[in-house]
């Protein structure tokens, strides 16, 4: 049983398995019978998948056919093929000795050749900076493992013949260990799991590989999120294959339905929507965003067990810093006749989105609107015209005069209106997610209890002096005692300020609220520029 053949390129080998063979694998008898060609384990199983070993005059099913001794074998040995010419190119090495190199792999380099593809691989890099490949009896000298295309990071390869014998075998055994950093689109829940789905060629789609129920082969991979960004829409995974089938992670990842960002084969879709909803981060994301980070490994000559990482390339940093940028609240509060809403004019003129409370509820008090609606039921007629005035607002005047006569209907007002403000204050937010910064006026910010509902915002305490403010609000036909009332409805001025993170003064003329603004709006930039540096690109421990 322990015979051995040569098997040289071209030719046609007949073997009968003996009767001591009964039970083994095949592709464990023929690399047993091939040893001494130093044909790897991997090396006889492509074979057997090609078609190229016949037991019994039919082409083997499978590799793991257990033979009951007495077949007879054939055996077509594919013929040499042509050596590849050596190009230089840069390799980014991570470790080098005599037997084994590492190497960190850039998206966009294919690793050897392939039809379409005679020149500029990997591969022929290797024999570009390490010229004893050349005597490797590999048609793909060095190359033990492979990454797609536009995946990047740590590779492994070989430099001896010996060297890539032992490890080959061990990624045909399973015992080196891989694990890949992949950004995907969404949020997984729960936050890891184990994918243990079959994978097959698509039946729909032969170019295409897919979880297929019956056909395919043993797949399983086990991720856990790391990060997302603060609105979900992405998440950083930290994925450890068990297998190694062609475009395992992308396809499980899809699966999960939550698909490699830049992926155009198994997230097409979600990529169509990236570059029509999210321009800035779809230029990061011109390939899928799967990186191999890790990899741990015997070492071929030594046994010694080694590991390696690659650090993520910077489309991936710049991509997770990008999403990681939360939307700038910024809320303007203060006294009445501060100037809130001049303010917020200013900074809607600088660019920036801005919503007003005031603007809100007059929009609520429009003939028909929610916060009409509300009033009609609550006090009937009383601050709602009847029929005989169509498509008359709320009567603020009426509504001001009662609630400065009656503080508990002034709370029952505020419990009815405050709440839909609100939810009109959350649109906002939520429609201007991408901008910078947004800006939003809330008089009675602190009194309603919003910051509890805005975790981060930025807090602007419009400050004026007392005179300044009165006058303000006399030019708006209120009387002292209705501007004191008002006052008396809002915490004290200290009290405020100290809440607020920032000030801005407005006592003086308008004239001078542009400079003001103007300073404002730097102090926020400098927080935004604050806020991304001490961004962290959050890795596996």
């Amino acid at each position: 049983m322990t015979q051995a053949h040569h098997a040289a390129p071209g030719d046609t080998l007949a073997i009968t398995a003996p009767a001591q063979a009964a039970g083994m694998r095949l592709d464990a008898f023929l690399a047993e019978r091939l040893a001494g060609s130093g044909r790897a384990r991997s090396e006889i199983q492509k074979w057997i998948k090609d078609g190229l070993v016949l037991v019994d005059g039919a082409a083997a099913a499978k590799t793991s056919l257990k033979l009951r001794g007495g077949e007879e074998l054939r055996l077509s040995v594919p013929a040499a093929v042509a050596r590849l010419a050596p190009e230089e190119g840069e390799l980014d090495i991570l470790y080098a000795d005599d037997a084994l190199l590492v190497i960190d792999k850039p998206a966009g380099l294919t690793v050897h050749p392939a039809p379409g593809r005679t020149s500029g691989t990997l591969a022929h890099r290797l024999l570009g900076r390490f010229p004893q490949l050349r005597d490797m009896d590999s048609p793909r000298p060095g190359v033990v493992h492979r990454l797609d295309k536009d995946t990047s990071g740590v590779m492994l390869a070989a430099l001896t013949n010996a060297a890539r014998l032992r490890l080959s075998a061990d990624f045909a055994e399973r015992r080196v260990d891989k694990s890949y950093l992949a950004l995907v689109h969404g949020r997984p829940r729960p936050d890891k799991g184990r994918i243990n789905a079959d994978i097959g060629r698509d039946p729909e789609h032969p170019t295409k590989m897919a979880v297929v129920r019956k056909g395919g082969r043993e797949a399983v991979s086990v991720y856990q999120r790391l990060w997302s960004d603060p609105y979900d829409r992405f998440s950083l995974l930290h994925v450890a294959i068990f297998t190694g089938r062609t475009h395992q992670i992308r396809v499980h990842l899809a699966h999960l339905g939550h698909p490699v960002v830049g992926d155009a084969t198994y997230g097409s879709q979600q990529r169509a929507i990236l570059k029509r909803e999210e321009k800035l981060l779809a230029k990061l994301a011109r390939r899928q965003l799967l990186h191999a980070w890790r990899i741990a490994v015997d070492h071929p000559e030594t046994g010694q067990r080694l590991t390696f990482t690659a650090a993520p390339p910077r489309d991936m940093t710049g991509f997770t810093r990008l999403a990681a940028r939360r939307l700038q609240k910024v809320v303007l509060t203060g006294l009445p006749g501060s100037g809130k809403s001049e303010a917020l004019r200013r900074l809607g003129r600088a660019g920036f989105p801005v919503f007003s409370a005031d603007d809100a509820v007059a929009a609520l008090y429009a003939h028909g609107a929610d916060g009409w609606v509300m009033l009609r039921r609550r006090y009937g007629e009383r601050f709602t015209p009847g029929q005989d005035a169509d498509g008359a607002p709320v009567d603020k005047k009426a509504l001001l005069a009662a609630m400065l006569e009656s503080p508990a209907l002034r709370r029952e007002v505020e419990d009815l209106i405050h709440p839909l403000v609100r939810h009109a204050l959350d649109r906002f937010w939520l429609e201007n997610k991408n901008a910078r910064a947004a800006f939003a006026e809330a008089p009675l910010y602190f009194e309603a209890g919003w910051q509890d509902m805005d975790a981060g915002a930025v807090t602007v305490f419009v400050d004026a002096d007392h005179a300044s403010r009165l006058a303000r609000l006399e030019n708006r036909g209120l009387s002292r005692e209705v501007a004191a009332a008002l006052n008396a409805w809002q915490l004290p001025p200290e009290t405020k300020r100290a809440r607020c993170d920032l000030a801005l003064d407005n006592s003086g003329p308008l004239t001078a609220l542009d400079a003001a603004a103007a300073g404002l709006l730097a102090a926020l930039r400098l927080r935004r520029t604050q806020a991304a540096r001490a961004f962290v690109f959050p890795l596996p421990a």
